[in-house]
């Protein structure tokens, strides 16, 4: 059994976007503690994307948009069996997949620097292709086959 709910950490504006989401970008590329290459990276990410900082920022937040799922598939154990039960998701959690999913895609690209495969994900995803769209269609794609078992959902 779990204790207590956990308090929910506020994240901080970026400083030069002034956004929650570059932030959560940031800390999602950043390993082992290093703040200020994710930062350089995903700065330089956005940049490409327009000339305009403020265009290239509306370009990102279009992206993370077009990624984010609305209902995703969680396994429920009812009566002795486990069923795949569709769920609507809340704007936290699929923000955070979508942010996930980007990132994933652009690790998964070879033989260009980081920066670069970063920004042809984002550009792909505003486009409304790419490795992360594909991924947020599948989710989708489960939770519509697994639409029958939507009455479980009622129970968590």
């Amino acid at each position: 059994m779990r204790a207590g709910n956990l308090k929910k950490r506020i994240i901080q504006n970026d400083p030069i976007h002034k956004s929650k989401m570059v932030t959560r970008l940031v800390n999602t590329v950043m390993l082992h503690g290093k703040k200020t290459i994710a930062e350089s990276t995903v700065y330089h990410a956005i940049d490409m994307l327009a000339e305009d900082k403020k265009e290239g920022l509306r370009m990102f937040e279009q992206a993370l948009k077009n990624v984010m799922p609305q209902q995703e598939v969680r396994s429920r154990r009812v009566g002795g069996a486990t069923y795949q039960v569709p769920m609507p998701l809340k704007h936290d959690r699929a923000e955070a997949l979508a942010v996930r999913w980007i990132i994933k895609a652009a690790r998964s690209r070879k033989g260009k620097p980081i920066q670069v495969k970063l920004y042809e994900e984002l550009k792909n995803a505003y486009d409304g292709v790419g490795d992360a769209i594909r991924k947020r269609d599948e989710t989708h794609k489960m939770a519509e086959a697994n639409k029958a078992f939507s009455h479980f959902a009622k129970f968590n």
